[in-house]
């Protein structure tokens, strides 16, 4: 397979676990501290060398287009007023719009995560590779989940699914499950994904999450299940992988390691994540943390 430089974010969500708090702002937009969730996963493609980044979105998603676009002359200006201490933060605003060349579309089509794929597929050149990820839910890892998923299909010749270890009974009722032959510890050629399967029937302990590298012929494929979606149920991406699968093309369930998986679209989870983050942050980490500790010892504030 050919090194992806080019990814698609599912952006177009309504984010209803959250209202009120997004209906008008995106709920890729809720912050993690100083940034966006967005941009996590964005500088995460950038650091593992993709270049084109195309974010499928919707009406209400206006936000993230102005995230990233060029920082207005108001908002400079009130900065340079600041003088010399001001300068760290127009690096910062200046540098999003220059990341990577973005492109934003607005997503139509059934409902299903297969749909943004298909809003996409005209700027995916014949036999290019390419990540397909979400912008709610993401893997922080070391080496990045990006590199780690790109240089396992390099080495593995194959499409790639980002995968977490189960550590918790419950996870095996709430992903999709890894099933195929065990090429190493944490790699598994896969022969299909079993949804939900509960611990009895799981078979493996490799959950699908977060993340996709497809190969350039998945496009065909996602075009002819496009033209024979009947509209019922949801036009997802795995019978479409599963076709493929069965047709002789090679997909690997592969475990991000040395890393922590994070589901910001769930409001606990959102919680978590942000005391996560907090608690890494340099400067903030001290003192969260004690806060934190006299919380649960039952002090007031």
């Amino acid at each position: 397979m050919k090194k992806p430089t080019k990814a698609i974010i599912a952006a177009a969500g309504f984010g209803t676990r959250f209202l009120p708090q997004t209906k008008a702002m995106p709920k890729e937009m809720l912050p993690l501290i100083d940034k966006p969730i967005i941009q996590y996963v964005v500088e995460e493609l950038v650091e593992a060398g993709i270049k084109d980044i195309i974010i499928i979105g919707s009406a209400n998603k206006r936000a993230i287009e102005d995230h990233f676009d060029t920082p207005n002359e108001e908002l400079l200006a009130n900065l340079r007023a600041g003088g010399a201490k001001k300068q760290p933060l127009i690096d910062i605003v200046q540098r999003l719009s220059e990341m990577a060349n973005f492109v934003y579309i607005r997503q139509k089509g059934p409902y299903g995560n297969a749909t943004p794929l298909t809003c996409a597929s005209h700027l995916i050149m014949p036999g290019e590779s390419v990540i397909y990820t979400f912008a709610d839910d993401f893997i922080e890892a070391s080496p990045s989940r990006f590199r780690q998923m790109i240089e396992a299909s390099q080495q593995l010749d194959g499409a790639i699914l980002s995968c977490k270890k189960i550590t918790d009974d419950s996870e095996f009722d709430r992903y999709g499950v890894i099933n195929g032959q065990q090429v190493k510890d944490g790699v598994i050629k896969m022969t299909n994904i079993v949804e939900k399967p509960g611990k009895a029937n799981a078979p493996s302990d490799l959950a699908s999450v977060s993340s996709y590298l497809l190969p350039g012929e998945f496009f065909g494929y996602l075009e002819r299940a496009r033209d024979d979606f009947d509209g019922r149920g949801e036009f997802t991406v795995q019978p479409i992988m599963q076709e493929m699968i069965d047709d002789g093309f090679d997909f690997y369930g592969v475990e991000i390691t040395n890393g922590t998986y994070y589901d910001t679209g769930d409001k606990l989870e959102y919680i978590k994540t942000v005391v996560d983050f907090g608690l890494k942050h340099q400067k903030l980490g001290p003192a969260l943390r004690q806060f934190l500790q006299s919380r649960i010892n039952g002090e007031n504030r």
